[in-house]
């Protein structure tokens, strides 16, 4: 029972140290792949994505993403108890709502875990969460977030996906396509940024009313300090 106890404390050493110092290494360097890109990549997918630092991707890009995925990112740090309590009560009378995940949670997911359901996983997710909110800050959360996000098919990132439905890179785009390309995030392999059409338009028309809402009410100020 004692060596169990010692060869469990240093495996959680081991994980918190290799977990750490990996946090530590992306705040700087570009995570390079993903499990998720990985994954889809053995389906014959392939990887297409095109890293741009923050500083050059328009703003209202991340105005959109934070109007379609998580209207309170500057003011949480990590995690949305409202936004979790709401998305819990809804399950528990059987409508279906979105988990209410947060951009950071949503970022440690795709960086550094497996995509899926359970609770083991959600264990994990919150651990990276901390880590990232506590190392990386909201700019970094926002830039890696806006570069490995799936976008389509075997494309990542919002300029990859830039480039493939607009035919332009995402250092300068409108309202509408940044709408459109938000709306694309939960369902990326059913859903297009070109010509959408049904729910999609009307999700994407819905972020794009919101994006002015962001910038009005300053809820992406944290991204300019």
């Amino acid at each position: 029972m004692l060596r169990l106890i010692r060869w469990s404390l240093r495996l959680g050493l081991g994980f918190v140290l290799v977990s750490v110092g990996l946090v530590l290494v992306y705040r700087l360097v570009p995570p390079p792949v993903t499990l998720t890109m990985l994954a889809n990549a053995a389906d014959g997918r392939g990887i297409s994505k095109d890293w741009m630092p923050l500083s050059r991707i328009d703003p209202t890009m991340a105005r959109a993403a934070i109007a379609a995925e998580d209207g309170r990112f500057c003011l949480h740090h990590g995690f949305d108890v409202a936004a979790m309590q709401k998305a819990f009560a809804a399950n528990a009378q059987g409508r279906k709502l979105r988990g209410g995940s947060t951009i950071s949670q949503q970022t440690a997911k795709n960086v550094f875990l497996w995509q899926g359901r359970s609770y083991v996983r959600k264990i994990f997710e919150a651990w990276f969460t901390a880590l990232i909110e506590l190392l990386w800050g909201k700019r970094r959360i926002m830039e890696v977030y806006l570069n490995v996000i799936e976008t389509g098919i075997g494309t990542y990132g919002v300029n990859a996906g830039a480039q493939r439905y607009f035919h332009h890179d995402a250092s300068h785009m409108s309202a509408s396509e940044a709408a459109r390309m938000a709306a694309v995030f939960p369902l990326p392999k059913r859903r297009g940024a070109v010509a959408p059409a049904g729910y999609v338009r009307r999700y994407g028309n819905r972020i794009a009313a919101r994006i002015g809402v962001v910038r009005r009410d300053d809820l992406d100020g944290c991204l300019r300090r």
